[in-house]
């Protein structure tokens, strides 16, 4: 009777469905410290400004600076995960998280600000990398787009309490460049706000395991097998031992970056190139120029400085509501389509904000005046985030972090993060001069162009991933 009961038993039954999203929970607060860190410098541009006395490229550079660490952290989190694991990394980047949340604030100069931020930046490229591989690696296949959408939820939602925070420091001080408490201004606040997720991230993180399939790539089946019985029940876990071993590399060699170089062509894996393409188109539409500079965009048409913030909440508050939406299809109706029609609403939004830009007038010293136009902006912008957030946002890394094979993942993704962080700060980069040199309509002019483009992208370049195990994905 009960070895009937044990083959009546379905795997989605054996699943301890609890532990799985315990553990995809845990990994995600790396996504939120993600959102966090990325979000806070919005409200402290005019405190940088002040306190080091930066015109600007000077904060163009102060701004992006955390990029320069995002770039490095993504390509070496990935590489090294392959040979410390990926629980590993996220712990490092848990406490680089803690020094950098820290320091931004505390810093005297500019060159010390940078330092901090750029550790910081280390911490962020690596959770933006680690936390949907290993939220990929543990989630089983009918519900692995889901549970890694929940990434880009948390992301939006640090994006979300760090705008909230903002917002309250600086009403509460008066001004973010105003004191507030002990002698400190509030744009220092801002950052310090960040060392609660930040250590409860690395207390959380001690509670999880390692990820099976890095276990398997290690040799380690013993403790792969135990992890994957704890997920998905001791009959699934046996066969899936096997069949994660049998995708490696023939010689099982370690994972290696000239494996991303076909062995028979001599030519880059495809697979690799619309990783990058992936990677790149994100961020070439130009949505960090809202989360980087949103406050200073709202200002320079308009809104006072509080207005501004505030907007910064709402968007924050549409970009959650758009993930949930993603979040409860992509299992669905898969990641092709919310890319591709994600693209055509940017592109469109885009270019309704290009046309009220445009016909915006300027007082004497050079700053917009929207008036009958800045409707349709405010409307375009957040259409836009709403766009993004229900596609990019969150499926260019739910595929990233499920479409590599398990011989190249870590290496894929370490070139296709590499990708991702050096395009942003290009853009972060790039947009203050954008703004003094061609304008808003010029710049976002650009962005339109590239979201156009991305459509192309995706109908010619990308291949659905829903529902394919890992081991059977092709590179």
């Amino acid at each position: 009777m009960d070895q009937v009961m044990d083959k009546a038993l379905s795997p989605a039954q054996e699943e301890n469905r609890f532990f799985i999203a315990f553990i995809s929970i845990v990994a995600t607060i790396g996504g939120f410290l993600f959102g966090f860190d990325s979000g806070v410098i919005n409200g402290t541009v005019d405190g940088l400004q002040l306190a080091f006395n930066s015109e600007s490229i000077g904060t163009g550079f102060n701004v992006s600076s955390m990029l320069l660490g995002c770039a490095v952290g993504a390509f070496f989190a990935g590489r090294l995960a392959d040979h410390y694991g990926r629980r590993a990394l996220l712990l490092v980047s848990a406490a680089l998280f803690i020094i950098s949340a820290w320091g931004s604030g505390i810093a005297a100069t500019s060159a010390e600000f940078v330092v901090y931020r750029v550790l910081g930046g280390l911490a962020v490229g690596a959770a933006s990398v680690m936390a949907p591989a290993y939220i990929s690696e543990v989630a089983p296949a009918r519900y692995r787009g889901m549970l890694t959408t929940v990434q880009q939820i948390a992301i939006i939602s640090g994006l979300f309490a760090a705008f909230l925070s903002n917002y309250i420091l600086a009403a509460s001080a008066g001004a973010s460049t105003s004191e507030l408490w002990m002698d400190y201004a509030a744009w220092r606040w801002m950052f310090w706000i960040e060392l609660f997720p930040a250590l409860l991230f690395l207390l959380m993180l001690l509670f999880i395991p390692e990820s099976p399939r890095f276990l398997v790539v290690k040799g380690r089946r013993e403790q792969a097998l135990a992890v994957l019985a704890r997920l998905y029940g001791d009959t699934v876990a046996r066969r899936k031992v096997e069949e994660i071993d049998q995708s490696l590399a023939r010689d099982h060699h370690r994972p290696r970056l000239r494996d991303l170089i076909d062995k028979h062509s001599g030519k880059v894996r495809h697979i690799v190139w619309v990783g990058i393409g992936l990677a790149t188109f994100q961020q070439l539409v130009g949505i960090n120029v809202v989360f980087y500079y949103g406050a200073v965009l709202w200002q320079a048409v308009g809104f006072s400085e509080s207005d501004a913030l505030l907007i910064n909440v709402i968007s924050g508050a549409l970009s959650i509501g758009a993930c949930v939406i993603t979040l409860l299809v992509i299992d669905k109706i898969g990641r092709k389509p919310l890319l591709k029609w994600g693209s055509v609403g940017m592109a469109v939004t885009l270019a309704l904000m290009v046309l009220a830009f445009a016909n915006a007038g300027q007082d004497q010293s050079g700053r917009l005046i929207m008036g009958s136009w800045g409707p349709l902006a405010l409307f375009a912008a957040n259409a836009y985030v709403f766009f993004f957030n229900m596609s990019w946002g969150p499926v260019m890394w739910v595929m990233l972090g499920e479409m590599f094979p398990n011989q190249i993942r870590g290496s894929g993704l370490a070139v296709s993060g590499l990708a991702q962080w050096g395009s942003n700060f290009l853009i972060t980069m790039t947009f203050p001069m954008l703004l003094a040199g061609i304008g808003l309509a010029g710049a976002y002019g650009l962005y339109a162009l590239c979201a156009a483009l991305s459509v192309w992208f995706v109908m010619k370049m990308v291949h659905e991933t829903k529902g394919t195990e890992l081991e059977d994905m092709q590179g």
